[in-house]
């Protein structure tokens, strides 16, 4: 008897309930797979309590869309929802939607995670994100249609959900009440974070954050925005920033802020360097861990007579990060732009990632801290499991034809260029800036190449039918 005689599935006599907790750490598409390996595992997908559903996952948003359908239609609907996580790409048919939200709506008793990243109409959504009085952490972005529409979908002014204690909002304007305040965020009588990700302020030039638990605040922000952020947040013990800084801080509840991490960027077109960057780290008074990376050093170092300056913040600092990652397109151009004069004789680069005498200008009220440089990748380590992008299959792409067959030839160079579609998607899915604008265009750009590669597979095979 061999190896493989001897071997014994020891995990297919696992209880279902074993089984299904181990299939809920894989996204839905990698689950359903598994019925595949035996008949024992044919069914065990539609127990699972959580749906992971993405389109990056899939070739193409047609089979990722009739994939939504056929496992809304085979799970069990007996079985619990805890928790789903849906994206998509492209402007999304109202039907596919109205189907998620009417599944959400039956199954949101227990839900606890809710996570919708879509382009839409968002009235096919606030209905069963407000029926969900069990969710303790929504992300919701939602973009409007249109290939360049850039604009925000209004956030509604009331939205009870009660046990929520994690709240990632993107691409959302926030609207004045009637008595003319921005507070959209005190009616969650338990939030712990808050992610706000290229949103707007309208009708107003505050945006109040009130909350007596919220412990952590993330903002992204690439636009030209400016407003100003009331905090009254006493439980606030960590702040992170990345984008171009255009909003001003004002309130009590800055001084209890300990942990800082800023990646600041300047656009090209920008005639002045932002000094409301210089305004925070003297607004957060009392931090002891600053992080910050070498872009926003740059971007700190173009504030003119910097080094001068004493600042009478930063005397509690113990430890300070400088992520060295490569500088954007806009940064690097905004640098060469603003000291061009400069550096026309030593060259248009900057001579070093970190600006001479910066972090010095930083330590200066506490010289004793511990600095640590880290080089990391634009992207930090997010893409390190995916394959090295390789350009050869544009280069398989080009090469003279090796097919005698004109339409086996193009069969082999639409597989090329649908490998380079797919791994552009995995990696544009990855990255943190996902949601700037030139990153929208990108993905829209790689889904349209995605269809017209579609089509000519279509004609090519209906061609090689009526040969």
């Amino acid at each position: 008897m061999n190896d493989l005689e001897m071997s014994e599935d020891k995990l297919s006599h696992l209880p279902d309930s074993i089984l299904i907790h181990i299939l809920s750490f894989l996204n839905t598409k990698d689950s359903v797979q598994t019925c595949i390996l035996s008949k024992r595992w044919n069914h065990v997908w539609k127990y699972i309590p959580i749906l992971t559903m993405h389109c990056f996952d899939f070739s193409s948003l047609k089979s990722f869309d009739k994939f939504v359908s056929r496992i809304l239609s085979l799970r069990d609907n007996s079985i619990v929802l805890h928790a789903l996580d849906f994206v998509r790409n492209g402007s999304v048919e109202s039907r596919l939607l109205r189907r998620i939200a009417h599944y959400v709506l039956s199954h949101n008793v227990k839900l606890l995670r809710l996570r919708i990243d879509v382009k839409c109409d968002i009235a096919h959504i606030l209905p069963c994100v407000s029926s969900c009085h069990s969710l303790t952490s929504l992300k919701l972005s939602v973009s409007p249609k249109g290939f360049h529409n850039y604009g925000r979908t209004l956030f509604p002014k009331s939205l009870n959900l009660p046990a929520l204690t994690s709240l990632h909002l993107g691409n959302f304007a926030f609207c004045a009440s009637d008595d003319g305040r921005i507070d959209p965020f005190s009616v969650f009588s338990k939030l712990n974070g808050l992610s706000i990700d290229n949103c707007m302020v309208k009708d107003s030039e505050i945006l109040c954050i009130s909350s007596e638990t919220l412990v952590s605040l993330t903002i992204r922000s690439h636009s030209f925005n400016y407003y100003r952020i009331k905090l009254s947040a006493p439980s606030l013990d960590s702040f992170a920033f990345m984008g171009n800084p255009h909003q001003m801080f004002c309130g009590s509840s800055l001084s209890s802020i300990k942990q800082v991490n800023i990646d600041a960027e300047m656009l090209a077109n920008y005639s002045e360097p932002p000094a409301i960057l210089l305004s925070w780290l003297q607004e957060f008074a009392n931090i002891k861990s600053l992080t910050v990376s070498a872009s926003t050093l740059q971007v700190l170092s173009l504030i003119p007579n910097l080094l001068k300056l004493k600042i009478s913040s930063l005397h509690s600092l113990k430890s300070v990060k400088v992520k060295l990652k490569p500088l954007s397109y806009g940064l690097s151009m905004a640098l060469k732009i603003v000291k061009l004069e400069k550096a026309l004789k030593a060259g248009l680069e900057p001579s070093s990632p970190i600006p001479d005498g910066i972090l010095n200008f930083l330590l200066q009220n506490s010289p004793s801290a511990d600095v640590d440089i880290i080089d990391c990748p634009r992207f930090d380590d997010s893409f390190d499991h995916l394959p090295p992008f390789s350009s050869s299959l544009f280069s398989q792409f080009l090469q003279p034809s090796l097919q005698e067959n004109a339409m086996d030839d193009l069969h082999h160079r639409i597989q090329y260029l649908k490998q380079v579609v797919q791994q552009t998607h995995m990696y544009l899915h990855l990255a943190e800036i996902k949601d700037m604008e030139e990153i929208l265009a990108l993905k829209e750009h790689a889904m349209m190449l995605s269809k017209t590669m579609d089509a000519i597979e279509r004609q090519r095979v209906e061609a090689m039918r009526l040969l």
